[in-house]
């Protein structure tokens, strides 16, 4: 009802039903204009057959007529024009026209009328006057009617754009003008015009122009019963064109002359036509009038509770300002605070005493008062400002996070006077939010770091998180595991274990450890430890997992030296017992062998027992050397001189069929070692490189300086870095199957047929060489050959050679990106650490299919550093000519744990071709990396 009110109060609309000229006839409309033209008509038949009775000529009847015609038609028309000043209709400005034209004819009419005011009228009126001015007015006026009938539509048809007083005024103007000018042709020009009245009555002529005039308004009343829908003002219009059609009917075509019954019949039909309109419009503002009059009350009505309602509106906002958490401040747009909640006293620190009357900038900080003035600004522009963060001062000097909004205050005729300010205090909110998004970083930090892997998953085992570091650990990018289930990378006998600790987690457990096995990338089995947790709040499973490769593997190791030690141990009690017996036995053989020396037979047994004692004490030897307790006579020797004569004993040893091809370091280290015991390992070495190559082949024996660093001894526990000199025996026989390559130097395993070796060759060398200090490694191919390599500590006290003066060169890395093809996973890892330390971007690959697939993708590979034995159909040789053929300009280095010159001499590379020999320090890579990417 409010709503209601305040809208007809604020907004009226124009109601275009109180109007005539729009408001639908009804039924009651039509019946009423019927039976007064069914009375009319029966008059007017009555008044047809004494139209022609003369009666006493009376002027003043005339006068009386033509008068009260005049101002009925006036009313008329300034009740029209008052419609029109509203609806602006061309209809009724037209209609109303022809009103005003109806009142001027019929007053020149009277004026002019002879015997009224001068014998022969005013104007100098002839005896045609009149009766033209009646012809003409008679005629004008259904032209103004069938304008009208015309210009009508349902809403009142086209309306001017034009002010509605100049469309009046131009009215009355040109009314006023055109019967000035009727006026002047019936008066001045009376002469010039046919004779329509002769000695009081009608002639021919005139039959003819009343006929055409009667036509006119015949065509004005089918018009308008023509053009529908009809308006309050069209039915009556039509009664009009009715009693107007009488009218010419007994004035000017039936009657005789002036003044005979028809004469005086037809002007009260023209008085009733005036008068049908006006009484019609005259009884609309009366009942208009009531309605307003009824309106009124009811406005006031509304006033009056509109006013209870605003009162009670006005202390219930009242109440909301005080009560509201959020500080309200109103203020002047030149920033004068005009109104101050209890909240803004709380917030700010001031009460409303101290606050009203002041400006606005006691809240302000010094360098943001200019947005302050920028803020009033644009509230005076009638603009809103929402959710406006910004910072406020209290009293006591702290500072407050704010979040505004600002609305304009307005008068009640709609001025801007003021601004409207809800001041929210944010400042713990943004403390949270600046905590919260610290901790956010510094997780997603954790996350994006972590060596360990990382895991999210939803409740059904689908990836939703996954930390970068999975490339290193599993090979595969977090893109490649989100959106998939843990089952299509689980090993499938770790499948159901998982699935009970998910199970596990979600039942309560708060944190689970256990270990389970994901396939990596190239296809190999990953062991990783999981310590996982659920969170109801998101129903998520979160995992950490650590690989287990290095551990276990250094476990394994561990276990391997434990093993041999334990085995050393034992093989070297035994020995030792044994050889206390040997003693025995070798001791009293001789006496025995003195006493039956005449008995051939007895000497013969004798001998053989010599022998046998003999091989035992061999044996012992040997198992004390596995042992590490044989009594050693280390001195300093050359190892060059050593491998030389070695090989000059080997000739004769190893057959025709094997060629030894000795490379020796010209400046070799001289190292501190039992030479008998050197010499026998090395023999033993060739001996078995021999039994390898049935069918022939050539021996490697080599000599190098050789420095191991931290890098290579965090892979091999037993060494200590530094500098060792190695010697490397290589042959080009059948290799070692993978499986077997653990175990070779294990004392009494042998792949000999049986009576072929003990077993017993390679664990003595082994034994030898850790007695000695020093480090043994095996290379082995099948079907390329082995390279054994011993590293015996360099003899203190030499001064530091030109070689080490180059290797501990200043190390010089770089910014290219080197493709790294190594199918063992421990040292792709290890040099793929090593490069990227060296700042190198660094790419990697267990195989050559893979190395293929990244060279293809990825054009910006400045260097291949691959490994030359890989299993496969294709090995790092062919790997190598291959990524030429697709990239000629590709750089490659070659890595082996073969040394140099065996690859060379086993015909996989050619003279010249980079090869960087494993291991090697990170000085020894760092140099061949820039040369290969010089060269």
């Amino acid at each position: 009802m409010l709503k209601t009110g305040l809208h007809e109060m604020n907004a009226p609309a124009i109601d275009r039903s109180t109007f005539l000229s729009t408001l639908p006839a009804s039924s009651a409309d039509r019946t009423a204009a019927l039976w007064i033209v069914g009375v009319s008509s029966i008059l007017f038949a009555l008044a047809v057959p004494f139209a022609g009775i003369a009666l006493l000529p009376v002027p003043a009847f005339v006068a009386s007529y033509q008068s009260a015609l005049a101002v009925s038609d006036i009313i008329t028309a300034a009740l029209l024009l008052a419609q029109f000043s509203v609806l602006r209709t061309r209809a009724l400005l037209w209609l109303s026209t022809g009103y005003l034209f109806t009142a001027a004819a019929a007053l020149v009419h009277a004026l002019t009328f002879p015997g009224l005011f001068t014998p022969t009228g005013l104007f100098g009126a002839g005896s045609q006057t009149t009766v033209w001015l009646y012809m003409i007015w008679h005629g004008v006026f259904p032209l103004f009617v069938l304008g009208y009938a015309w210009l009508k539509e349902k809403d009142g048809g086209p309306r001017i754009r034009t002010a509605t007083s100049k469309a009046i005024y131009a009215t009355v103007i040109g009314v006023v003008a055109t019967m000035a000018v009727f006026t002047w042709v019936v008066t001045a020009q009376h002469d010039l015009l046919p004779v329509l009245l002769r000695d009081g009555r009608y002639t021919p002529t005139m039959i003819g122009v009343v006929s055409f005039v009667w036509s006119l308004s015949f065509a004005a009343l089918v018009s308008l019963w023509f053009r529908r829908p009809h308006s309050v003002i069209d039915v009556w219009l039509m009664v009009v064109m009715c009693a107007w059609l009488f009218d010419i009917a007994l004035s000017a075509i039936v009657n005789v002359a002036r003044f005979d019954l028809g004469f005086y019949a037809g002007r009260l039909y023209g008085l009733c036509a005036s008068s049908f309109v006006l009484g019609v419009l005259l009884i609309e503002n009366v009942r208009l009038q009531a309605r307003t009059v009824g309106l009124v009350g009811r406005l006031r009505e509304q006033s009056a509770s509109d006013r209870d309602f605003y009162g009670k509106r006005l202390a219930l906002y009242g109440a909301v300002v005080e009560s509201s958490n959020d500080a309200i401040i109103t203020k002047t747009l030149d920033g004068i605070i005009t109104g101050w909640n209890k909240a803004a006293e709380h917030l700010f620190g001031y009460s409303a005493a101290e606050a009203v009357g002041r400006s606005i900038d006691i809240i302000v900080p010094p360098d943001r008062k200019s947005e302050v003035r920028s803020i009033l600004n644009r509230i005076a522009g009638n603009e809103t400002i929402a959710q406006h963060e910004t910072v406020r001062i209290r009293k006591d000097g702290r500072a407050l996070d704010v979040v505004l909004n600002v609305s304009p205050l307005r008068s009640d005729n709609g001025e801007i006077i003021g601004a409207s300010k809800i001041a929210h205090d944010i400042t713990e909110e943004k403390q949270a939010q600046e905590k919260l998004r610290r901790e956010i970083e510094e997780r997603q930090r954790i996350f994006e770091t972590s060596q360990d892997l990382i895991l999210v998953t939803d409740g059904y085992g689908n990836f939703i998180q996954v930390s970068p570091s999975v490339k290193d650990i599993l090979g595969f990018s977090p893109e490649d595991l989100i959106g998939h289930s843990a089952t299509e990378f689980i090993h499938p006998d770790d499948l159901e274990k998982t699935r009970e600790e998910m199970r596990a987690a979600r039942r309560g457990a708060i944190k689970r450890s256990f270990e389970a096995r994901y396939y990596h990338y190239d296809g190999h089995e990953v062991s990783l430890n999981w310590m996982g947790t659920w969170s109801e709040p998101v129903r998520r499973h979160f995992f950490i997992g650590r690989d287990l490769t290095e551990k276990q593997a250094a476990e394994a190791q561990f276990r391997q030296v434990q093993k041999m030690d334990s085995i050393g141990q034992l093989t070297g009690g035994v020995a030792h017992d044994f050889n206390n017996v040997l003693t025995v036995i070798t001791g009293t053989i001789g006496i025995l062998a003195d006493a039956v020396a005449d008995r051939p037979e007895l000497a013969a047994i004798t001998k053989l027992i010599d022998d046998a004692a003999e091989r035992g004490a061999q044996l012992t030897k040997h198992l004390l050397a596995f042992a590490r307790k044989q009594p050693l006579q280390p001195r300093e020797i050359d190892v060059n001189a050593l491998v030389l004569e070695a090989a000059k004993l080997l000739h004769p040893t190893l057959g025709e069929q094997i060629t030894i091809v000795p490379q020796l370091t010209e400046d070799a280290w001289p190292t501190l070692v039992d030479p008998g015991q050197l010499s026998t390992a090395v023999l033993n070495l060739a001996l078995n490189a021999r039994d390898a190559m049935p069918e022939g082949g050539t021996l490697v024996l080599e000599t190098r300086n050789i420095f191991l660093d931290d890098g290579y001894a965090s892979m091999n526990p037993d060494v200590v870095a530094g500098s060792y000199v190695m010697i490397a025996v290589s042959d080009t026989g059948s290799g070692i199957p993978p499986e077997l390559i653990d175990r070779v130097f294990d004392p009494f395993f042998t792949t000999k047929e049986v009576g072929k070796g003990t077993g017993l060759g390679l664990s003595m060398v082994f034994g030898f060489v850790k007695q000695s200090g020093g480090h043994i490694k095996i290379y082995s191919e099948q079907g390329h050959g082995t390279s054994v390599k011993i590293y015996l500590p360099r003899s203190s006290g030499v001064q530091e050679s030109e070689y080490e003066v180059l290797q501990n060169a200043p190390i010089t890395g770089g910014d290219e990106k080197i493709l790294i093809v190594e199918d063992d996973a421990l040292v792709r890892q290890y040099v793929v650490t090593q490069v990227k330390s060296l700042g190198y971007t660094a790419l990697e690959a267990a195989n050559a299919a893979e190395a293929l697939t990244i060279i293809d993708a990825d054009r910006g590979i400045d260097l291949l550093f691959t490994d030359i034995i890989m299993p496969g159909n294709m090995n790092g040789r062919q790997l190598a000519d291959e990524a030429a053929r697709r990239r000629p300009d590709l750089k490659t280095l070659f890595t082996s744990g073969y040394t140099e010159n065996a690859i060379v001499h086993h015909g996989r590379l050619d003279s010249g071709v980079l090869l960087l020999a494993k291991p090697y320090r990170k000085t020894e890579l760092a140099k061949m990396l820039r040369t290969a990417l010089a060269s």
